[in-house]
């Protein structure tokens, strides 16, 4: 059975207060033709379907009109609520949906009920879980002792009746303890929302949302799939693709990528203005970073001539590169002042005053002690 991996679309995401929709718009599309190109037997979204938990019309309109693209083409679909979605608002209607063979996961109520495909190799059970918290489990099970984020998915799990002869497929969305983030996910600190890969024995395969880069826990059956776009530069380096996971018979899983283009790549660039302003035009979305060592007036204006959608600028030089501490705050008494403001001056660029700006300080300094003498 050949199933797309799919999580993450963030639909409505704004970079830099530039909607996305046109570019989320093409890439489901694309996503489309790899679905008729491939012709999977299902279809996984494992949450996050949206980018806030009350999307805009726009992104409403546009996610309704990938599933209504889907239910033409009948292909079982399963689709979970990740953090930022409100699980009440995803399932509404999941009842009717159905009837096209989309599956949208009910709001968690203390009961999995799985959906049931079949192939050569006999049951593949789907069971989808959204993401929950403690609390929202330990209101089913006040006696389970649920403390952690691994104590509540693993009650809901075990309290699922999975007939042992048949493979399953789990979709859920958490932070799986060894995942590496890397993108603009919402992780709590300390990892107190981590959740211990353990729980998932007997999946056979694990379709997982949140993190943005694409990674296997521990085993392929245990698998991010990522984002199918770049959503912040922190993943510029990512290669997004849709994950296709083909079960065999029980205890066989094969893996593979396909690749997904976006419209519009998101990228850094770095340099000297003057060689970057010698570059060919791009529409990306980027992050330039300058490396001349004095500021260029206006430059994220005179760049946006060739780059329309430069987002954010920023500069590496001597100044910028590197972090220093100010100490000897016990010799400050036996200094001048023009010795404490060329320190000063250091600490905050990098480098030595020069000459020119040596004297114009001392000339200050002079002016201000004449005015306070007068």
């Amino acid at each position: 059975m050949k199933l797309f991996h799919l999580s993450d679309l963030h639909i409505g995401k704004r970079l830099n207060d530039v909607s996305l929709l046109e570019d989320q718009d093409y890439i489901l599309t694309a996503i489309l033709r790899l679905i008729d190109e491939e012709r999977p037997d299902a279809l996984l979204i494992a949450g996050d379907v949206y980018d806030k938990s009350v999307p805009s019309a726009e992104a409403v309109t546009l996610f309704d009109e990938f599933l209504c693209r889907l239910a033409k083409r009948q292909l079982p679909t399963f689709i979970i609520s990740g953090n930022h979605d409100s699980p009440e608002r995803l399932a509404f209607g999941h009842r009717l949906f159905e009837h096209a063979q989309i599956h949208l996961s009910p709001v968690y109520n203390g009961h999995l009920t799985p959906v049931t495909l079949s192939d050569a190799y006999g049951d593949v059970q789907f069971w989808m879980l959204p993401f929950i918290k403690p609390l929202h489990v330990r209101r089913y099970f006040p006696d389970a002792g649920i403390e952690s984020y691994t104590d509540a998915v693993r009650t809901a799990l075990e309290a699922t009746d999975r007939d042992p002869a048949a493979r399953h497929v789990l979709l859920t969305h958490q932070f799986v303890t060894g995942a590496a983030p890397g993108g603009s996910e919402e992780i709590s600190v300390g990892g107190s929302d981590n959740v211990d890969a353990s729980v998932f024995d007997g999946f056979d395969y694990v379709a997982l949302g949140h993190i943005h880069g694409p990674q296997n826990i521990g085993q392929n059956r245990i698998r991010y799939c990522g984002t199918p776009l770049k959503y912040s530069f922190a993943e510029a380096k990512h290669h997004k693709s849709v994950t296709v996971a083909e079960l065999g018979e029980k205890g066989e899983l094969h893996l593979r990528l396909l690749p997904l283009s976006p419209l519009r790549d998101l990228r850094e660039l770095r340099g000297p203005f003057e060689e970057l302003m010698q570059s060919e035009s791009s529409d990306d979305y980027l992050h330039i970073i300058l490396t001349d060592e004095d500021d260029i007036p206006e430059a994220i204006g005179r760049l946006r001539v060739l780059f329309p959608n430069l987002l954010s600028l920023s500069y590496d030089n001597t100044r910028t590169r590197r972090n220093r501490l100010i100490d000897g705050a016990d010799r400050v008494q036996e200094k001048s002042q023009l010795e404490l403001f060329e320190e000063l001056y250091e600490l905050q660029n990098n480098q030595p005053m020069s000459d020119v700006q040596r004297t114009f300080v001392r000339q200050l300094i002079d002016d201000i002690w004449k005015g306070e003498g007068q």
